[in-house]
């Protein structure tokens, strides 16, 4: 345990996220999303659900602000023009976290071939569909800059 650290964030999750350089993306998905398969880097979070897991990377992750978007989400059904009631709650997170961020809704193709690309993908509990998201990763400006 560490003091300010959600306890969500592991000693594998941690050190990955570290690891990860600017532009680095990193997948959170659901318990039905095919992780094994398509990893790089697969950091599994049993018994987590996604929106507490992604709260708690995004408390330590900055979001890439040298780019437009960021933050892309999968779609109910791999149609973008849907939205599924927990794409509420990860654009909420995202909000407090990364205020003035858009979250992106991909197309199913699209968005399986992002999380394949990313640098890891952390695989939730989550039993709700369509709840997964790619997170860019951005720097973390000096002091003063």
């Amino acid at each position: 345990m560490l003091i300010g650290i959600s306890p969500l964030l592991g000693p594998e999750l941690l050190a990955v996220l570290r690891a990860m350089g600017h532009g680095d993306e990193i997948a959170i998905v659901d318990g039905n999303y095919p992780a094994e398969e398509q990893a790089t880097r697969l950091i599994r979070a049993d018994g987590v659900d996604l929106v507490p897991m992604l709260d708690a990377i995004l408390s330590v992750l900055p979001v890439d602000d040298f780019v437009e978007e960021a933050l892309f989400r999968s779609s109910k059904k791999g149609d973008p023009k849907l939205l599924d009631p927990v794409h509420g709650e990860i654009e909420a997170v995202c909000a407090k976290r990364a205020p003035g961020r858009k979250v992106v809704a991909m197309p199913g193709a699209d968005f399986y071939a992002r999380v394949k690309a990313a640098h890891a993908i952390v695989q939730t509990s989550e039993p709700r569909l369509y709840a997964n998201i790619v997170v860019r990763k951005g720097v973390i400006y000096p002091t003063g800059a």
